[in-house]
């Protein structure tokens, strides 16, 4: 017998293949399915539309970036290394999930209804990450923060707003670099001390 959940699942990942190479607008059913060797009215039977598939791929791509920030919190040490790991998990994390990014950044999919919503959770779960991990670094004297709350939505605005500068035709190497600088700005600030 055929599981339904494993379908979709295949359907998803294939799918979020096609959509992360050709766009959420260039993308068709037709392509969709023939990436899953079925005809249309198969993935229709399990997607009523290609919006719904794309918000499926987006919601799974937004749940394995929000996984990979818990494991990296979760594996580091210290409040230092649990700030350094999230900005470099979340960072290379933009390569990784291009549907969830092109959500975030493409003012054309906001006609979709499930857009604002998923970026809404996305940075509610951020903010919390990030929030609770500067709260440990100021209750075991690490940090020095007056409101952590707002340190929070200041650090993941600003690393929204360097995610895809950060990247742009650079070396890995490069990259590294420029993240190592991103991180020790975060740490220490720019002013003479």
């Amino acid at each position: 017998m055929i599981d339904k959940d494993e379908v979709k699942e295949t359907i998803v990942n294939e799918a979020g293949h096609i959509f992360s190479k050709f766009g959420f607008r260039k993308t068709t059913m037709d392509e969709i399915a023939r990436a899953n060797s079925k005809g249309k009215s198969s993935i229709y039977y399990y997607f009523a539309s290609k919006e719904k598939i794309f918000q499926a791929v987006v919601e799974k791509e937004a749940s394995i970036l929000n996984q990979e920030l818990l494991k990296a919190n979760t594996n580091a040490e210290s409040p230092a290394q649990k700030l350094k790991m999230h900005v470099i998990v979340r960072m290379h994390a933009v390569e990784k999930l291009a549907n969830y990014y092109s959500v975030i950044k493409d003012k054309y999919l906001n006609h979709l209804d499930f857009i604002d919503k998923i970026r809404k959770k996305s940075d509610q779960e951020e903010i919390q990450m990030m929030e609770n991990i500067l709260k440990e670094g100021v209750k075991n004297g690490i940090f020095e923060i007056d409101d952590t709350s707002l340190a929070a939505i200041a650090i993941v605005t600003a690393l929204k707003g360097l995610e895809v500068p950060l990247f742009w035709g650079k070396e890995d190497k490069d990259i590294e670099r420029r993240l190592d600088n991103l991180i020790q700005i975060l740490f220490n600030g720019v002013m003479k001390r």
